[in-house]
């Protein structure tokens, strides 16, 4: 078990060691011989305009399905290769904003141009690294904790997407909204690193056969409080996130014909990417109210060996939710507030790979709650860490057991309030769903 913070309370240790057993909670279901987190997340609205006008929504390009991961390959340290496709562009946004985000870009200048070049459409590079540039060094602050230069090697920045939402999309560009969670910091010095939350609007236009940026704005995004149960970790702890330990998921924006993202390569990434698909999936609203799609979505991830007891744990989780929330088949309650739920993947290390089976941890955000008037519903954030043990079958690799483990948690948003719980009413539904990856 790593160190924990002094900033827990006896109470909060207490209400910590009670959460597996509450089913109320947003954040586990136990699932035979998985536990699965089923927690939240939320999506972003827009908190200022977007730089562009959003391309027309009237003429979508649609193509046949795509195998995850089928095109998706990285050069100088960005993924490209997107279907031409709603889920490919949000796909490409998901990944764009990440490498913006990572570590290396905000610290490798010639790394970070490098990758400019890769994702910026034609006649836009110079000034998107101008403005890569000037991103960079506002980060710096945040990037050396309480050391006086930062360390390349051990400090944290990982974006976690919550929600994408087509803003605009024709068969020639792509405009989406995307709600992200970021965690900045040093696993070096006293100084936790520290959540934020950003509204992040991506302009795309189809070019070589490919998603290419053409714009990008961020600002202030609605901010979830963290869970009170969860108490910052010291930063040390933060060492298995390092640049060097751990990976940014890669969305791929392809799936198959059942609507879920499958199968995967058999190899180390094809298992890290089918963990981060299914937790992902375990925390969308439709595994709460929708029991066709949640009962297809675990067809589609779950080994057969595991498939019929997760079924009926699920099952029970998704009752209990729902009528503890006072939720219908709609998602939402009598009085009209909404069920908000998602989980984004933060980082991904391998604990071990072969062949045949993997066993692949994942640093989630979850964002549960209910957008209304009732404050005490509120969403509000748990970061949390779990294993995912998969097998290698038919083609594809199954989840066999998902195990959560010692929560990493930063510190909370520095000098900002959370937003009201009615502030979340726009944002759920289907339609804001990630692309998985």
């Amino acid at each position: 078990m790593t160190s924990r913070s002094r900033q827990r309370s006896d109470s909060s240790r207490k209400a910590a060691g009670a959460r597996k057993s509450s089913a109320k909670l947003w954040g586990v279901a136990v699932c035979g011989a998985a536990v699965v987190t089923a927690a939240g997340v939320v999506v972003s609205v827009a908190t200022g305009n977007p730089r562009a006008s959003a391309p027309s929504s009237a003429a979508p390009a649609n193509s046949a399905p795509q195998a995850s991961g089928e095109g998706i390959r990285e050069l100088d340290g960005v993924p490209v290769g997107y279907p031409h496709t709603q889920e490919g562009a949000k796909a490409a946004a998901a990944n764009y904003t990440t490498v913006s985000g990572s570590s290396d870009f905000l610290t490798n200048r010639a790394a970070r141009h490098r990758a400019v070049s890769v994702m910026a459409a034609t006649g836009t590079a110079g000034t998107a690294t101008k403005r890569a540039d000037y991103a960079a060094r506002a980060a710096v602050s945040a990037l050396r904790g309480d050391n006086s230069r930062v360390a390349a090697g051990k400090a944290i920045a990982r974006t976690g997407v919550l929600s994408a939402h087509i803003l605009g999309f024709d068969a020639h560009g792509a405009m989406v909204r995307l709600w992200t969670t970021t965690v900045r910091g040093s696993a070096s010095g006293h100084a936790t690193p520290t959540a934020d939350f950003q509204s992040v609007t991506v302009t795309l236009t189809w070019e070589a056969n490919d998603w290419k940026l053409k714009d990008s704005s961020s600002a202030t995004g609605l901010v979830a409080p963290i869970d009170e149960r969860q108490a910052s970790n010291v930063t040390s702890d933060f060492a298995d996130y390092v640049p060097a330990a751990a990976e940014d998921p890669v969305m791929s924006g392809s799936v198959g014909r059942d609507g879920f993202p499958a199968p995967y390569g058999h190899t180390e990434h094809g298992a890290r990417a089918a963990a981060a698909s299914a937790t992902m999936l375990y925390g969308d609203p439709r595994f709460f109210t929708d029991d066709a799609w949640r009962h297809r979505m675990l067809t589609a991830t779950a080994a057969p060996s595991v498939l019929p007891s997760v079924t009926s744990d699920t099952d029970s989780t998704a009752r209990l939710v729902v009528q503890n929330r006072g939720v219908g088949a709609d998602g939402t309650t009598a009085d009209g507030s909404e069920l908000i739920t998602r989980t984004a993947a933060l980082a991904t290390r391998p604990i071990s790979y072969s062949g045949q089976a993997a066993s692949i941890e994942l640093w989630t955000a979850s964002v549960g709650g209910v957008a209304g008037k009732d404050e005490t519903q509120r969403p509000q954030v748990a970061f949390l860490r779990m294993t995912v043990d998969l097998v290698w079958l038919d083609g594809t690799w199954k989840t066999t057991a998902v195990t959560p483990s010692e929560p990493l948690v930063p510190s909370p948003p520095a000098m900002q309030e959370a937003d009201p719980a009615d502030n979340f009413a726009d944002l759920g539904g289907a339609g804001n769903a990630p692309a998985t990856a």
